[in-house]
Parts: structure tokens; C-alpha cells; sequence
């Protein structure tokens, strides 16, 4: 794979810079704090009123905007639900979606039927927008007990972004996200490929005909190549995208020193609480051979039985497990936020696996989830640092054995 040198990728933020500064009268010093690495940009959202803003890092309510507002032929966007409010930092997003529109974007947007109920009002927003085709996929038609859970966009073809940002104002400003802006080419062709496969997946379940599967064996993943994709689930994959869940059970087999992970929830269980083994025997035969593990999940994680495997789990050497709480903002109680909600894994120091799967039955194995996996010095170092600054922060703590914690408050 051929890979922009550094003065390309100089001059490419340069050009965005400058469309920053012309397009939303960003300041310079906030412009010029982005963290990039030959094709892609680490991209962060935070809790406001909390200590965890990442330095050197831009976020996903400057670069959504940013990238929209450089659209000239097509935008593809793929959603797990839509949740707007007037004055919230996804009002610039719309905003700029809308001038899309009007100046002959086409835009096309896929968003999961079962969030219907949550994304009423932000269908009907986008249904004001000129040029934008919203289709609603209830994906358990096309995989059972599966859902659209993907979080991603394409601007021209030539550049996309994926994350853990839902597209929801409180992704932006009061949960902890983690996203990538990709200017790798094939990676945005291959995030193209996937959108295809799934907007005429939309067309056909909604005629009630069947969607074809594409593979009859799990495709295995590009791994000898710098950066690559993995998605889920596997039968509904396009050439050249591997397989999400075989492929981190192999890279979890390959960790020689160290595993950081940050999630939303971790479980080894299905959501019918059946038993889900794949990761879980991974990562504890990865810390049985004296690999660190260090596993980051938010206080959600802690209903029953999930937070019993979780004990379990820390009980394993070299395994340890943290709860992570935010605490509510001044304004009060904001429902579904303040809550840690990144996916993603560094291993060795060396790699960065970057997602929208929580690891738990029915993400990789049954429901759309794209991951990236890129093995960049440092980017991993960065994304180590962010680990780390949580991890170390007054609002995680180690698990407690003989502690019952209390249902979830979400």
C-alpha cells in the first residue's frame, strides 16, 4: 500500500486548516491542535465539566462541520439513531448538512429502525434537508437478533470518518467518544463498499425480499498491510473488508506485553444471556502468558451478570478492570450521557484498534459494526495516553469483589 509522504499530508492539513478558518472563523490555536499520522486524524469528544479533555487533540463537533462543509458531490452517512436539541453542538452539524444540500449534495443517510422511537424528531429535521434520502433499515431482518449499530460518513468518495459518536448532541458534548478522520483512500473506498451493500439492503428488506449474503466463509482481514478494516457481520461483508470478531481473537493472541482496552460494556454473554466466549478466552489466555491487561468499562457495565464476569475477569493475573463513573453535570440529569462510550484496544504500544462494537454478543457477530486497525507508533502512543490519563483519573476505579453494585441509572 502506498502511504502520503509527510509533506502531502502537511500540505492536506494545511488545506483543511485554511478551510476551517474561512468556512466557521475557527481560531488558529484551536484549529492548529490536531493530532494526525500519514491518513488519519485521532478525533475526541469529552464530558464537559470533567478533567479528561485529551491536549492536542481536535473534536468531532470541529471536525464534523470541517468535513461536511468541504463536501462538493456526495455524502454518505451511517447512523445508529439521530437525537437533536436546539443550541447543542450537533446544531452546526445540521447546519452544514442543510447548506450541503442546498448547493446539490447528494446526501444519503441510514439510520436502525428500533431507535425509531429516540429518533423521531431527528428524522423529521432530516427530512427538511434538500437532496438528503433517509432509509430506515431494521436490520434483524437481515441478520437476525442483529442490529445497524455503525457510526460513519463519507465525504466525495476520497475521505470519511468513523467512531464511537453516536450521532447525537450529547455524544459531543457529554460522553467520552473516540472517532478517526480517514484520508487513507482505500480505506474510504472500502467504507464506501460497505454503504453501498447496506442502502440496497435498506431498498430490498423494505419489499420484503431477501438480502444476499456475499461471503460463505469469514473473510480474513488485510493484516499484512499498515492500516486496515474489519466489519460485521461477516456474511454481509464486501471484498476486501475481513472479519471483526475472528480478527481480534488473532490480534489478542499476538499481544507480547500489554492490551489497554476502553469500552462502553464488556460481557462474555449474548443479550439473551447466553454464553459469548470468543474475546473473553482470548484475553484471559493473553494475560495467562504474562500479558498486561488493563480493561476500561463505564458504570453501565455494572447490572448483573455482566459485572460478575467482570470480577471474574480481574481475578485472572495480570487482568485488571476498572469502573468508570462521570459525574452528572451542573445543569443536572442528562438521560443516556455522562458516561464513557469509546471502543478501542492498544496493543504492544504499537497498534490501534479503533471501533463501534461493544465487545459483547451481537456486536461483532450479528449486527453492522465497523472497526480500523492501524498499526502506527505513535498514533497507539496517543491513544495510550488517553488510556492512560483515564485510567488514572478520580473517576475510575478498580472493581470491587465483594461490592454489589447498584442497577445502572442510564
Amino acid at each position: 500500500m502506498n502511504h502520503p509522504t509527510k509533506r502531502p499530508a502537511r500540505a492536506s492539513f494545511i488545506k483543511r486548516l485554511l478551510s476551517a478558518c474561512f468556512a466557521f472563523g475557527l481560531l488558529a490555536t484551536s484549529a492548529f491542535a490536531a493530532f494526525t499520522v500519514p491518513g488519519f486524524e485521532l478525533v475526541s469528544s469529552w464530558p464537559v465539566e470533567t478533567s479528561l479533555e485529551p491536549a492536542g487533540l481536535r473534536t468531532a463537533a470541529q471536525v464534523w462541520p470541517e468535513m461536511i462543509a468541504s463536501s462538493k458531490k456526495t455524502l454518505d452517512i451511517a447512523q445508529f439513531y439521530v437525537t437533536n436539541k436546539l443550541g447543542e453542538p450537533l446544531e452546526p452539524v445540521i447546519s452544514q448538512l442543510r447548506k450541503a444540500g442546498e448547493r446539490g449534495v447528494r446526501i444519503r443517510f441510514i439510520a436502525e429502525r428500533k431507535m425509531s422511537p429516540s429518533s423521531m424528531e431527528g428524522f423529521e429535521l432530516l427530512r427538511t434537508i434538500p437532496n438528503l434520502e433517509l432509509r430506515v433499515i431494521d436490520f434483524s431482518a437481515i441478520k437476525k437478533d442483529g442490529i445497524h449499530h455503525a457510526k460513519y460518513f463519507i465525504v466525495d468518495g476520497r475521505e470519511a470518518y468513523m467512531g464511537s459518536q453516536n450521532f447525537d448532541w450529547r455524544s459531543l458534548k457529554h460522553i467520552h467518544e473516540l472517532g478517526l478522520r480517514v484520508e487513507e483512500p482505500a480505506i474510504a473506498a472500502q467504507m464506501s463498499a460497505i454503504f453501498e451493500q447496506d442502502w440496497k439492503a435498506c431498498g430490498l428488506s423494505r419489499m420484503g425480499r431477501p438480502v444476499a449474503r456475499l461471503n460463505r466463509s469469514r473473510p480474513k482481514a488485510r493484516a499484512d498491510q499498515r492500516a486496515y478494516m474489519v466489519a460485521s457481520p461477516w456474511a454481509f461483508n464486501p471484498p476486501g473488508v475481513g472479519d471483526s470478531e475472528s480478527e481480534l481473537v488473532r490480534l489478542l493472541g499476538t499481544a507480547k506485553s500489554e492490551v489497554l482496552i476502553q469500552l462502553l460494556d464488556y460481557a462474555p454473554l449474548t443479550r439473551k444471556k447466553k454464553p459469548y466466549l470468543p474475546i473473553d478466552t482470548a484475553l484471559r489466555a493473553a494475560a495467562a502468558r504474562g500479558v498486561r491487561v488493563r480493561l476500561m468499562v463505564s458504570h453501565w457495565n455494572t447490572e448483573s451478570p455482566a459485572v460478575d464476569h467482570l470480577k471474574n475477569l480481574s481475578r485472572v493475573p495480570n487482568a485488571e478492570v476498572r469502573i468508570v463513573t462521570i459525574p452528572e453535570a451542573k445543569e443536572g440529569r442528562i438521560p443516556f450521557s455522562r458516561v464513557i462510550h469509546s471502543k478501542y484496544m492498544v496493543l504492544d504500544q504499537k497498534l490501534l484498534w479503533l471501533g463501534t462494537s461493544n465487545w459483547s454478543g451481537g456486536y461483532m457477530d450479528n449486527s453492522r459494526n465497523l472497526e480500523l486497525i492501524v498499526k502506527d507508533d505513535a498514533l497507539a502512543k496517543r491513544a495510550r495516553d488517553i488510556h492512560a490519563q483515564l485510567w488514572d483519573s478520580p473517576y475510575a476505579e478498580p472493581i470491587e469483589m465483594s461490592r454489589k453494585y447498584p442497577k445502572p441509572r442510564r
